[in-house]
Parts: structure tokens; C-alpha cells; sequence
């Protein structure tokens, strides 16, 4: 899903619950089972449009239980969070790849482009998944992934996750080692790598991403 669709159905949501939170309602009302149903619905956008246990999911699932007025207007403040994070782009690389399943879409459709020779295509897709996984394996145990509002750059996670503990500094090696073939494919540089290394590229980011789920 592009992020212009995740926006512009933020914003559909936005617009109502601000709506219905400015009334006062009372229990018992439709007005109240309407405003239920958009902390609902927020919710469940914040949970689908982010990365499992990500921070903004984990800011919904803390007012759960808790009567719907202070429930909706918690939730309100998450998703425009989120909305203003996505429309100012510094959520983009993450939420590309926001599920397990896309990610296997994406290993397959590395692993038959290799299959049909086209090595160069298959790398740049698969590095591409290894960076937002990286980035996601940032965002799930605490780890900044911007500066000064800038986006960090993949090595420089890289080197955070293993300063974090996340991992050891033989992955870190392994990781910048991948990067760097990463780089090699979507500079050009299509001689200085072979179809067997890219064949292990893809088989070790897919067991990286197994040992450390993001």
C-alpha cells in the first residue's frame, strides 16, 4: 500500500472521530456506540498500517479497557501521530514491508528473479529488505532510526543494534558485508558478484530475519 493511500485513510478516520469528540455524548446514546466504533476503527488502522509491537501500536493497546471518551480521544492523538509521521516521511522505509507475509513475498520474488538469471534485480530487492528490517529491528527495541530528523543511514543501525545488544558483532560484520553487495547492485558495479553469492545473500537475510523477527 502506497503512503498516500495509508494518509488518505488516516485522514477519513481523523476527520470523524474529531467530529464526534468534540460532542458530548452520553452512555447508553448512539452517539456513544458511534464514537466506540471509531476508537475501533483507529485502532485497528494504527495496528495494520505499522510494524508488529511498534510504538504506535503499543500506544493503542494501552487505553484498551478504558471507557470509550478518554479510549477515542487516545486513540485520536496516536493515528494523527502517525498520519503527520507517514505524510513527513519518516516512517516510509518501515511500513513498506509491515508484515511477515510481504516479506516472504519478497525473499520468493528475489529467489525467482535469481532463478531466471536476473541476479542484480534479485539483489537490490533483497537488500532493500534487509534495510527495513533493519530499521524495524530498530523500532522494536527502542533504537532511534532518525537523527535530527533525518533518517539513519543502514550502517549506522546496524552498528546501534549490536551497541543495543540486539545482536553480536559477527552479525553486525555479516550485515555490512550484505549491504555492500546491496550497494555494489544498485550502483552498477554487477561484476564484482556472482550468481552463488547472491544465492547466499538471500539464504542468509532469510535466516537472519527468522533468528530476529521484527
Amino acid at each position: 500500500m502506497a503512503i498516500e493511500d495509508m494518509v488518505k485513510q488516516l485522514d477519513e478516520l481523523i476527520e470523524k472521530a474529531e467530529m464526534i469528540a468534540e460532542m458530548n455524548f452520553y452512555v447508553g446514546t448512539k452517539d456513544e456506540a458511534y464514537a466506540e466504533v471509531l476508537a475501533n476503527r483507529l485502532e485497528s488502522a494504527v495496528t495494520r498500517l505499522t510494524m508488529k509491537d511498534s510504538v504506535y501500536t503499543q500506544q493503542v493497546q494501552r487505553r484498551k479497557g478504558f471507557h470509550t471518551e478518554p479510549r477515542l480521544r487516545h486513540n485520536l492523538q496516536v493515528a494523527i501521530t502517525l498520519r503527520d509521521d507517514l505524510k513527513a516521511g519518516w516512517t516510509e522505509t518501515v511500513v513498506e514491508l509491515v508484515h511477515a507475509d510481504t516479506y516472504s513475498d519478497y525473499l520468493e520474488m528475489a529467489g525467482g528473479l535469481l532463478a531466471k538469471g536476473y541476479k542484480d534485480a534479485a539483489a537490490v530487492i533483497i537488500g532493500t529488505s534487509l534495510e527495513v528490517h533493519v530499521r524495524a529491528l530498530c523500532v522494536k527495541n527502542g533504537v532511534t532510526t532518525a537523527v535530527a530528523g533525518r533518517p539513519k543511514k543502514a550502517d549506522t543501525m546496524n552498528a546501534d543494534l549490536k551497541r543495543a545488544g540486539v545482536y553480536d558483532g559477527l552479525q553486525q560484520k555479516q550485515v555490512t558485508a550484505w549491504m555492500d553487495l546491496r550497494n555494489k547492485a544498485a550502483h552498477g558495479n554487477y561484476g564484482d558478484y556472482d550468481d552463488a553469492q547472491v544465492r547466499l545473500f538471500i539464504d542468509g537475510v532469510q535466516a537472519f530475519m527468522m533468528k530476529y523477527p521484527a
